[in-house]
C-alpha cells in the first residue's frame, strides 16, 4: 500500500522516542501489504479497529494509537493521526473520520 504521512512518524516519535521500532514496523509492514478489507487488516493486526472510515491501530502495546484512512481500491494509507493514549481518549480525532 502507498503509506502517505511518514512526517508525522517522525514528528511523533522525536517527542516520543519509545514509540519509534513499532511505528517504523507498522510503517514496513503496511507499505508492504496489499490490504483489500478490515478482516485483511485484522490478519496483521488483530487489534485493529474502524470508526466510521478511519482505521485505528494499537502501537507499542496499546500506549498509542495511529489513526488512519484505507482506500482499498487505490491502496492508500493516510496516516491521520498518531496518538497518546490520553490524547486518544479526548475523542478530538474523531471529526476527522466524518467524512
Amino acid at each position: 500500500m502507498d503509506v502517505v504521512g511518514y512526517d508525522k512518524i517522525i514528528e511523533f516519535t522525536q517527542k516520543y522516542p519509545d514509540g519509534r521500532k513499532s511505528l517504523n514496523s507498522w510503517f514496513q509492514i503496511a507499505s508492504k501489504a496489499k490490504w483489500k478489507n478490515l478482516a485483511e487488516v485484522k490478519q496483521s493486526y488483530p487489534h485493529a479497529d474502524l470508526y466510521l472510515c478511519c482505521t485505528i491501530f494499537n502501537i507499542r502495546g496499546n500506549n498509542y494509537r495511529l489513526i488512519a484512512l484505507i482506500n482499498y481500491r487505490t491502496q492508500g494509507i493516510q496516516i491521520q493521526h498518531i496518538l497518546t493514549h490520553a490524547e486518544y481518549d479526548k475523542d478530538k480525532w474523531k471529526k476527522d473520520c466524518e467524512t
